[in-house]
């Protein structure tokens, strides 16, 4: 099947335009959805931060993510094609596009259009490009991509801290549901007891690395657990 990305260019796309509101219909069916280390602080403050394998094939590849409903494909902050909750995630902004580096260039990034999206047409919305030149509007969202990567590094990195430290372990959290108990297996949590546990010299290392606040963020926002719980029970 082709991908629905495609490397954004002047020719191919001189007249696409792109509505101005956010797809949050596409949404619907996630549960759970990539965070930026980043976002932990407010994120936090809304809905579970977890940590997920987008592959088993490698175990040591870790990504954030936020916990959006109790079972898969469910996402409990989606409602009549309404985002209800109090933070939206900062990768459904950036659609339809992706920044990526180029292949062969590494150091070059290269911006991708999804042209399958409800938003890319050809009349209503924000024009890209004006002939070959590209518009303001292309420009700020070029902008804040390039941003957006380079948090995707440091995120990185804080995950590859959290792995080689071994802090991260399956754990299951418990809500219940009308009298009810729901058990959510297989979550990757930071372990507080091994991190209690860490040397002086290594939690030197974690506030060096600024990894302290987001660590708290993601252990304090597991309570939010109990929010999916009664979400599910007034739906």
């Amino acid at each position: 099947m082709t991908s629905p990305m495609k490397a954004l260019n002047a020719t191919e796309h001189k007249n696409v335009k792109i509505k101005q509101e956010l797809h949050i219909e596409g949404t619907k069916n996630q549960q759970v959805l990539p965070l930026l280390v980043h976002e932990f602080a407010k994120a936090g403050s809304a809905m579970p931060v977890i940590f997920i394998r987008p592959s088993e094939e490698d175990k040591n590849v870790v990504q954030p993510a936020s916990l959006l409903g109790l079972k898969p494909e469910e996402n409990l902050f989606y409602k009549d094609g309404k985002w209800v909750g109090e933070y939206l995630p900062a990768v459904v902004t950036h659609h339809p596009f992706a920044m990526v580096p180029t292949q062969g260039e590494e150091n070059r990034l290269q911006m991708l259009i999804n042209e399958s999206s409800p938003l890319v047409n050809d009349a209503d919305g924000d024009a890209l490009f004006d002939g070959e030149e590209q518009t303001e509007y292309l420009k700020k969202r070029m902008e804040s991509l390039s941003n957006y990567f380079g948090s995707m590094q440091v995120t990185r990195d804080f995950c590859d801290f959290l792995v080689k430290k071994e802090l991260l372990i399956e754990q299951t959290l418990t809500v219940e549901i009308n009298g009810e108990k729901v058990q959510l297996n297989g979550l990757l949590l930071v372990d507080e007891k091994k991190l209690n546990e860490m040397s002086d010299e290594e939690h030197l290392e974690l506030r060096k690395g600024g990894y302290l606040a987001p660590i708290y963020a993601h252990l304090g926002s597991l309570h939010h657990a109990n929010k999916l719980a009664k979400l599910r029970a007034e739906a």
